[in-house]
């Protein structure tokens, strides 16, 4: 059995200070590729050199909605340098987070936009973070619609109505450990509705490791396993059909 980890923070300092255990762990458990996600110019830089270390990892470029004030021509200039590497296979994360607001929301906007019109010159995909912003969020993306190789809305977190408002734009959903949480009841009925062939798998470590392991406070890449099984349960299909479909589709998203 293979899965891939579609979203995850390697370069963060609690999994980067032990790289080479956290890969062989995410082996053995059969998680043997990753994307490393960039939030900022410099971890976007991180996340490409790490990415030319290790085989069947992979790296996305762009500044986190959280990071959208320091999105300024120059920074996305430099990220649109860093997409051209040979190692890159999407652009982001970018989007819109509303909940914390740690960047004023225009500025987001503004962020958001520059990073669509740059994946559809460049012919990439998107990976796209949204947080009690789903509407302005389809909006923006609504802008770009024809111009836009693929988009997936990642650590999916909405309503089973938004899922179907997004797989009826042609997005893909990427699910996290918070499916398996005893409160997720509504993330599991989004989950449902959407079919074999837009799903994708992620673990976004360090964060939110996934039950049985909620005590584990460094989530990392092997964990995925259990969002997995989880998944494959919900939606009955075994769990090697239920990687191999899932690698498939990340493969054939990412163009791996």
């Amino acid at each position: 059995m293979e899965l891939i980890d579609t979203h995850c923070h390697l370069t963060s300092e609690s999994l980067i200070c032990d790289i080479g255990d956290v890969l062989q762990r995410s082996r053995a458990a059969g998680i043997s590729h990753w994307i490393s996600v960039g939030t900022g110019l410099e971890d976007s830089q991180d996340c490409v050199a790490l990415a030319s270390q290790h085989e069947q990892l992979w790296a996305t470029v762009g500044i986190h909605p959280h990071e959208a004030r320091h999105a300024h021509n120059d920074a996305l200039a430099a990220i649109e340098i860093l997409a051209g590497k040979p190692d890159v296979v999407a652009l982001g994360e970018t989007g819109l987070d509303f909940h914390y607001n740690f960047s004023p929301q225009e500025q987001q906007i503004q962020a958001f936009r520059a990073h669509l019109d740059m994946a559809a010159r460049l012919h990439l995909p998107v990976v796209v973070h949204t947080r009690e912003a789903f509407a302005e969020t389809m909006a923006v993306l609504d802008e770009f619609q024809s111009q836009l190789e693929h988009v997936v809305l990642h650590c999916f977190s909405g309503t089973s109505e938004q899922a179907r408002l997004a797989l009826d734009r042609g997005y893909y959903l990427s699910f996290t450990g918070v499916v398996t949480f005893k409160n997720a009841q509504m993330i599991r009925e989004a989950a449902l509705i959407v079919p074999m062939d837009h799903l994708m798998l992620e673990t976004d470590c360090p964060y939110m490791s996934p039950a049985p392991k909620r005590k584990q406070k460094i989530n990392e890449p092997a964990l995925l396993i259990h969002t997995a099984k989880c998944l494959a349960e919900l939606k009955g299909v075994p769990l090697l059909q239920f990687a191999e479909r899932t690698l498939a589709n990340s493969r054939r998203f990412f163009c791996l």
